[in-house]
């Protein structure tokens, strides 16, 4: 009984405790609190007992390798990988991939399609900076034939006057190999240096070559000496010149690259360039020889021909049984000279090279990759100034 009337009263103080706090404090005390993240990923409240993943900070760097978010999505950010112990937020609704950026890097030399050229050996080179910008076995040696003959043009043309007189000797004029192109010239003929040189670079005369020879250094061999000095001072490493007409002989060797070097060379002589763009020439009369009409026998100096390019400022054809076609070719177009040589071809030396050199002005800037020469602009030879490229022109016999 004791204990009754002890207990009694304790419930009852109990129950007026109880009923004096307002329901709502009761309720507070009993409510799961709200989730740090407010609205779910498909728009609910979470659950009582979801333990949600710790909240993303308000402003996030953005990521170039990651689509934009959709600004409308308020989810929470996906478990990471290596947080094991909460469970991954529910992924937002798949929107569409956001627009690529433009792509910003240019493209590379190595991503542009190289040229088919079928010619055993050929390169294509930057006349400013001497960079070559295609190569085929480029550093090979081939037989070069008459391409030869554009470093016997231009030792000549430093060496000697255009008016200076050149005396053909038997030797000169005779024993050439059958077959050799000839203007007729024999012993005790005489030409000026300039008559001598349309022959030489027009008609590919051979006489005339072992003529000019002569009158320079006293023999074929005397003058090889001096081609093959000429040739290392530009920087030819393969070239071995016994002659100066490039008919057959195993040891009278070139590359393309020494080739494309010779000719750059021969192409800053304004007086070189001006004959070997002549695409008629009349040549004089000789002792056994009527005067006659001479052509130039490259066929892309030709405005009327399928095969011209526009812009031409030189080359040279070539053909022995050894050697195949042999072509250079220099082109100046905007400001910038390139040079193309095709060795060892089998008839497609003039495909090959407007191959290259369309190649070349195509990707220009490219191929380049911004390299100058002496601070001039890529392609320029330095000192000079652009150039459309010289028109082929008919030249009188008369002018040396």
């Amino acid at each position: 009984m004791k204990i009754q009337r002890k207990i009694v009263p304790f419930i009852i103080s109990l129950t007026l405790l109880a009923a004096s706090f307002p329901v709502s404090a009761v309720k507070a005390e009993i409510m799961v609190p709200p989730s740090p993240f407010g609205v779910g990923a498909e728009g609910s409240i979470p659950q009582p007992g979801t333990l949600a993943p710790p909240s993303a900070p308000a402003t996030q760097p953005e990521s170039t390798e990651q689509s934009v978010p959709d600004p409308s999505s308020q989810s929470a950010p996906a478990t990471q990988p290596g947080n094991t112990n909460q469970p991954a937020a529910t992924p937002a609704p798949e929107q569409p991939a956001a627009t690529p950026a433009p792509e910003q890097s240019a493209a590379t030399a190595q991503s542009i399609e190289s040229p088919v050229v079928q010619a055993e050996g050929a390169v294509l080179m930057d006349a400013a900076t001497g960079k070559v910008l295609f190569g085929k076995n480029q550093d090979q040696q081939f037989y070069p034939a008459s391409i030869t003959k554009v470093m016997t043009a231009l030792l000549v043309l430093e060496r000697c006057g255009l008016g200076d007189t050149v005396t053909f000797s038997a030797t000169a004029t005779t024993n050439l190999e059958s077959g050799a192109v000839a203007l007729g010239v024999s012993e005790g003929d005489q030409l000026t240096v300039g008559q001598s040189l349309y022959g030489l670079l027009l008609k590919s005369a051979n006489e005339i070559g072992n003529g000019l020879a002569e009158h320079v250094a006293g023999s074929n061999a005397a003058f090889a000496a001096l081609m093959n000095e000429k040739a290392r001072a530009l920087g030819c490493t393969g070239t071995n010149f016994t002659n100066p007409h490039g008919l057959n002989d195993p040891a009278h060797l070139t590359t393309p690259r020494d080739m494309a070097l010779i000719l750059r060379a021969a192409l800053e002589n304004e007086t070189f360039r001006r004959i070997d763009t002549t695409t008629s020439y009349e040549f004089p009369a000789l002792q056994k020889e009527t005067a006659k009409t001479i052509t130039m026998g490259h066929k892309m100096m030709y405005s009327t021909d399928s095969r011209y390019y526009p812009g031409i400022i030189g080359g040279k054809t070539g053909y022995t049984s050894k050697a195949g076609n042999t072509l250079v070719t220099g082109v100046e177009q905007n400001g910038i000279r390139l040079i193309a040589v095709v060795m060892q071809s089998k008839g497609t030396h003039y495909t090959d090279t407007k191959a290259m050199l369309d190649y070349g002005f195509a990707n220009y800037q490219t191929l380049m990759g911004g390299e100058t020469a002496g601070g001039a602009a890529p392609g320029r030879v330095p000192g000079t100034q652009p150039q459309p490229g010289a028109s082929p022109v008919v030249v009188s016999g008369g002018a040396f």
